[in-house]
């Protein structure tokens, strides 16, 4: 699965790979959690285009928005016949900007966060749904869920799960292709780039804590223990609700 993600790359580069003008100004985020509004990229009339959704997708005819927080993953081999999410894999595929995601690991009877990123350290694009939502006052509620699929060689060690990442030459495949061709790209990453991994900071376990500290690699047996109050405030988190 993937249950938490980074995002700290400088705007100007997320616009380079994905290829739209209009971007929010997002502040650099190392700690992303289900609920929180998170950018994508969907493909519309004017070509892709930039738009924040909560992460948790909540399908149109739920009567009960607390839903989404169990959809923050569809997984890739039912994503086609699930109700939850059959109509957004076919009317409503989306790109999720990343630059590094999560996985735990138990060791020693404690659960152990790993942070996972390509060896470059670049940008890259989760497969995504999205759904609009309407509540009972009638306002429209954007949310999007993360596809995931069978670890790769690289990964199957730590989890046996990862999001289905794709290549810039996927993306339009993935956003606007046919059923067929969109399910072809749900894969275990085998691309060209490297993915690595490595032990961090158990603070990553308390969403409070999102700063450059949860990049630093720690030793196993000197792992820290969260700090017992945030380091940062989350006044700088987007909120859909």
């Amino acid at each position: 699965m993937c249950g938490r993600y980074s995002l700290t790359t400088p705007v100007d580069g997320i616009r380079k790979l994905f290829g739209f003008s209009q971007i929010p100004n997002l502040p650099a985020r190392y700690n992303i959690a289900p609920t929180q509004a998170v950018l994508a990229v969907r493909r519309d009339d004017q070509g892709r285009s930039a738009f924040m959704a909560r992460w948790g997708l909540i399908p149109s005819w739920s009567k009960d928005p607390s839903i989404g927080a169990k959809m923050i993953n569809a997984r890739a081999e039912t994503v086609q016949e699930k109700p939850s999410f059959k109509t957004a894999f076919r009317r409503r595929r989306c790109l999720i900007p990343a630059d590094a995601f999560y996985e735990w690991k138990t060791i020693g009877g404690a659960k152990q966060p790993f942070r996972i990123a390509f060896e470059d350290a670049t940008v890259f694009a989760f497969a995504g749904l999205w759904e609009r939502w309407q509540g009972a006052d009638g306002s429209d509620v954007e949310t999007c869920s993360i596809v995931t699929t069978e670890a790769n060689a690289a990964l199957a060690d730590l989890h046996h799960r990862m999001p289905v990442i794709l290549d810039s030459d996927l993306f339009e495949t993935w956003l606007s292709g046919p059923e067929d061709a969109a399910a072809a790209t749900m894969q275990p990453y085998t691309g060209p780039r490297i993915l690595t991994y490595h032990p961090i900071s158990r603070a990553l376990n308390d969403v409070r804590n999102d700063d450059s500290s949860l990049t630093d690699p720690v030793t196993l047996d000197e792992t820290p223990e969260p700090d017992p109050a945030p380091k940062k405030k989350p006044t700088d988190q987007l909120s859909l609700f």
